[in-house]
């Protein structure tokens, strides 16, 4: 496995990431209303101030951007430089104040300042950390950059289901009416649970397709491997939140300082 693979990766996509979605301003706008009302009603329902919120993994900004305009003092950090840069523009574009920051997992105590009530990690960031004492360090920093009875929420895909058979590609994605389709083929690493993407964007443009293919590794972390390691970082009321009944789509944990 390639070790900077990740970085790589969202340095590459940097310009391209929001055509994985059918409209990503759109998305950007759901996942800020979900985030709200999950943080707000459901998680956090007596605190009416000020809620401080790291973005993690902010990416592109497709959480952030969303949650900015709901009144959350935002910090948004990612491992890619490139992302970030992108994720500026972006939030200068929809007029909303997000403080941003090139910062790694496993060295948010020292690359992020200050302390937070709510840290969140959305889409699958978290299997980027391909060995235990990598997601131990991870959990270790969630942990240090939150206050006292703060909240860590961290969205994975559904491994516990995917590991059982291993899957090769994802189903192809058609939008534009045809003209992009986005899908991703699974190289999995024999005897473990890591395994290497290969993520398609082909568009037809003018009558000719392009492809642009990356690459990236994962580990297919089962979800009480998480849970384990964030018991060992200190967190306590871990609670997984499934998409039937959270609405997200993808299984959700949260825990507490």
């Amino acid at each position: 496995m390639e070790k900077n693979s990740s970085l790589e990766f969202y340095n590459e996509l940097s310009e391209t990431y929001h055509l994985i979605f059918n409209d990503w301003y759109q998305a950007v706008q759901w996942q800020g209303d979900f985030f709200n009302g999950f943080i707000r009603l459901h998680v956090l329902p007596k605190d009416e101030g000020e809620i401080k919120l790291l973005d993690a993994s902010c990416g592109i900004g497709t959480q952030a951007l969303g949650l900015a305009q709901h009144g959350f003092t935002i910090t948004a950090t990612d491992l890619s430089p490139k992302s970030v840069e992108r994720a500026k523009r972006e939030a200068q574009k929809l007029g909303v104040q997000i403080t941003f920051g090139t910062a790694d997992f496993r060295t948010l105590d020292a690359d992020v300042p200050g302390k937070f009530k709510v840290v969140l990690s959305a889409d699958n960031a978290i299997p980027h950390l391909l060995t235990d004492a990598d997601l131990e360090k991870a959990c270790r920093n969630f942990y240090d950059k939150l206050e006292d009875n703060g909240l860590l929420i961290i969205s994975i895909r559904d491994y516990d289901r995917e590991i059982l058979d291993k899957q090769r590609a994802t189903i192809p994605r058609v939008m534009d009416g045809g003209k992009r389709i986005v899908f991703q083929v699974w190289d999995w690493v024999e005897g473990s649970s890591l395994y290497m993407i290969n993520h398609f964007i082909m568009q037809e443009q003018d009558g000719i397709w392009q492809t642009e293919v990356n690459k990236t590794a994962y580990r297919a972390l089962l979800r009480e491997e998480l849970s384990e390691a964030l018991r060992r970082a200190g967190f306590q009321d871990i609670q997984w939140h499934m998409p039937a009944e959270s609405g997200y789509y993808q299984p959700m944990v949260t825990a507490r300082t």
